[in-house]
């Protein structure tokens, strides 16, 4: 073929179609991506990102999980109650160092605040749930179920990813 360049070899046709092939395996990754990355729920004004826990070993009688709650009202609100589908009880927790300098981990009464415009993070060594009388073990790349109930938002439906044991939240880059 003949063009203002000089002749183009017999592989161009080739190469265009490849190039076609591989620029639309592209976008169609790229629009796949938000439903992928995407782990947040939300609740009135309530936004709970990246639930998530961490495998446990053989014959753990309990579990962890984490997420980060934003409240985007004006108005602050309470996390008053959360459930596991692998548990019978869920627990909203508390570590923190008692006055004697030993760190102490203990049931929030009452719920935990998120005030208006704010953000509370349920991370290890801090608030957390716990995930008491395992029904099964949480393992690593899977996820389960669950809910949070809000004081004023009520309650919304969430999935928490786990994490390898120990993980220390390696699915953070799943926030938008």
């Amino acid at each position: 073929m003949q063009t203002i360049f000089g002749e183009l070899p017999m592989s161009i046709p080739f190469v265009r179609s490849a190039a076609l092939r591989g620029a639309i395996a592209g976008l169609a990754l790229i629009a796949a991506m938000p439903a992928a990355i995407a782990h947040e729920f939300k609740v009135g004004d309530i936004e709970i990102v990246h639930p998530w826990s961490r495998a446990t070993p053989p014959g753990a009688k309990v579990a962890a999980g984490y997420a980060t709650i934003t409240n985007n009202g004006s108005t602050p609100d309470k996390l008053v109650a959360v459930t596991g589908e692998i548990s019978d009880k869920g627990e909203i927790h508390e570590m923190a160092v008692d006055g004697n300098g030993v760190m102490t981990m203990r049931p929030v009464e009452g719920g935990i605040e998120i005030p208006a415009g704010g953000t509370v993070e349920l991370k290890p060594g801090a608030f957390h749930i716990m995930f008491k009388e395992l029904k099964r073990l949480p393992k690593q790349g899977e996820k389960f179920k669950g809910t949070m109930t809000f004081e004023k938002a009520g309650e919304v439906a969430v999935e928490y990813a786990v994490d390898k044991m120990g993980g220390d939240n390696s699915h953070n880059d799943h926030k938008n």
